[in-house]
């Protein structure tokens, strides 16, 4: 959502540059319908400016809208360069020292330790969070004859609780959302 909606927004500032750029070199026809048409035009005239500027609102009504814009931009901006996916968990080894647990590796043990269970067609596993303290992200999709209480339990139960163990966690915590396999219809004659 937020990339479609970033894309939409960014789309439209370049048309808007790219139509003022146009009207400011005189490219578009003067018989077409155009917020400015000619090349001298302004988008506030010189009486619109002194009235504004002679209203003591203005100024600082700019200055704050302009400032939330900035700040609301930026704050997007850094929004979408977090990275959503743990990129590696911090594996205590025991002896004192710790390893590193690539977070791509353990997504796809939980993934296919998962899918082996009974009344799970597909998972798609994400780590997220510390790398001391991750979580998980689960997606299931359900077999048509699968009972939901029964592959959460198996989940939690085998896979989950294999990677914990496996990784020297005290607790992983996990998120699942469950979806149910669609079915092509089938024609009965």
């Amino acid at each position: 959502m937020n990339r479609v909606l970033l894309a939409l927004v960014g789309l439209l500032l370049v048309l808007a540059g790219l139509a003022g750029l146009a009207t400011a070199a005189g490219v578009v026809p003067s018989g077409r319908p155009w917020p400015w048409h000619r090349t001298d035009d302004v988008i506030l005239s010189h009486a619109e400016r002194l009235h504004l500027r002679s209203q003591g609102w203005w100024w600082p009504v700019v200055i704050a809208v302009l400032s939330v814009v900035l700040l609301l931009a930026l704050w997007w901006l850094f929004a979408q360069a977090r990275r959503p996916r743990l990129g590696a968990v911090a594996v205590d080894t025991g002896d004192g020292g710790s390893a590193v647990l690539r977070g791509r590796a353990l997504e796809e043990v939980i993934a296919a330790e998962a899918e082996a269970l009974p009344g799970i067609d597909r998972a798609r596993v994400t780590l997220i969070g510390r790398r001391a303290q991750p979580r998980l992200r689960v997606g299931l999709i359900l077999a048509p004859q699968a009972r939901p209480d029964e592959a959460l339990t198996a989940l939690r139960t085998v896979a989950i609780e294999n990677a914990r163990v496996s990784a020297g966690l005290r607790e992983l915590p996990a998120e699942v959302r469950l979806r149910s396999a669609g079915h092509a219809p089938e024609r009965v004659s």
